[in-house]
């Protein structure tokens, strides 16, 4: 089943291919990469999910992995099976193009809270990693 949580996304088109961070929370999803931002809604029935996502460019002059539109409405079916997801995804603007993509959901680390029997170690600039020394 696709989570409500954070992912990282990979997906490609013959056009190329790239990269980027989706967030998935109550049937919405978000998020962005290097060209584009993502908002959209997703439905989720057991391990089979559809979203319906809305890109806008952000950045000028890099193309996208459907060509240089400035906004796309991209239609996604896929599958879920524990923490990965991969999809497949047409848009109107470019009929016939098939985005294909993967989803890893992230698990955020909690940071170890400090005990409060445990002493704060006292700060030591000698114990810093040292550069390497540059010759002139």
């Amino acid at each position: 089943m696709l989570k409500d949580g954070t992912y990282a996304a990979w997906f490609k088109t013959p056009l190329g291919q790239g990269t980027g961070i989706v967030h998935v929370a109550h049937g919405k999803l978000w998020g962005r990469d290097g060209v584009m931002t993502y908002d959209g809604t997703c439905e989720v029935d057991e391990n089979r999910f559809t979203a319906t996502v809305t890109t806008k460019r952000h950045t000028e002059g890099l193309p996208t992995v459907f060509g240089d539109d400035q906004e796309l409405e991209v239609k996604l079916e896929g599958t879920c099976a524990g923490r990965v997801a991969t999809y497949v995804a047409t848009t109107e603007q470019f009929p016939g193009v098939i985005l294909e993509g993967i989803l890893l959901f992230s698990e955020q680390q909690q940071p170890r809270a400090a005990q409060a029997s445990e002493p704060i170690p006292k700060f030591s600039p000698a114990k810093l990693p040292k550069l390497p020394k540059r010759s002139r």
